[in-house]
């Protein structure tokens, strides 16, 4: 009989490359793979021929399992096989419920570890050449939520808009009307935002604008989730990168 476990692991932002190798000998060793809708499936090429693999994904309106549900995967399948994987998109502590899930197994006497991910709030600004923190331009950046737990827009987006942070919104493309509208009315109608959608993949998306005109901008350029919102005058100091999808892999390839 193996040992019920749980290891819950950040696959990352959507470059399935951006993954730990921990991550990935966690995956290869998994009896069952519990995996959310913002994971490469790529990444499920490591499991064992033998793993069972179970879609568990949450978008906007639409759930293969609802979190109690996943909870109840979680307890039943360590009991039964043994090791299961949580593979959860970005950072499984960044709004991700890996440490609810956790809480759930440890009540019920199963052996629990974390895998920490790459957060997309750090990996897409980057991969579109944008430092969360320059020297000269930001001192500090916020990472918020952009909807609470009761589909309402965080109070702390309030709190940040009356910052000189920069501001790293996460699935906040349904609030980007009341979001823009906070701070417009702290005085930033003229701050640039960058919105970035499906970061770090071949589908990625890219617009730039300010607070004033970034509706506009969504809705010419048909930007939608799953998207990360930046919000600072560092968007203004994004750098010159090459392609970091294609010309980074060969020059390794070629190396």
């Amino acid at each position: 009989m193996k040992t019920p476990k749980l290891t819950v692991v950040g696959a990352g932002p959507g470059d399935p490359e951006l993954i730990t190798l921990k991550a990935i000998k966690a995956i290869a060793s998994a009896d069952v793979i519990l995996y959310d809708a913002l994971i490469n499936v790529a990444l499920l090429d490591h499991a064992s021929p033998q793993a069972e693999l179970i879609f568990v994904g949450k978008r906007k309106g639409c759930y293969a399992y609802q979190q109690d549900q996943i909870n109840d995967l979680i307890v039943a399948r360590a009991k039964s096989h043994g090791h299961v994987l949580r593979l959860k998109g970005g950072d499984p502590f960044i709004f991700g419920r890996g440490a609810e899930e956790i809480d759930v197994a440890r009540q019920h006497g199963i052996e629990t570890y974390v895998v920490p991910g790459i957060s997309s709030a750090l990996a897409v600004p980057a991969y579109q050449g944008i430092p969360l923190t320059k020297r000269g331009a930001s001192e500090s950046f916020w990472v918020i939520t952009g909807t609470t737990k009761s589909h309402q827009l965080s109070n702390d987006v309030k709190l940040a808009a009356q910052s000189t942070a920069t501001v790293v919104i996460l699935m906040g493309m349904g609030k980007l009307s009341e979001i823009v509208a906070v701070f417009s009315t702290e005085g930033k109608a003229h701050t640039p935002v960058a919105i970035i959608q499906n970061g770090t993949t071949k589908d990625e998306k890219f617009g730039v604008g300010t607070v004033a005109t970034i509706c506009d901008i969504v809705k010419k350029q048909n930007l939608a989730n799953p998207a990360i919102i930046v919000i600072g005058e560092v968007v203004n100091q994004r750098v010159q990168l090459d392609s970091a999808l294609t010309d980074l892999n060969h020059l390794l390839l070629t190396a």
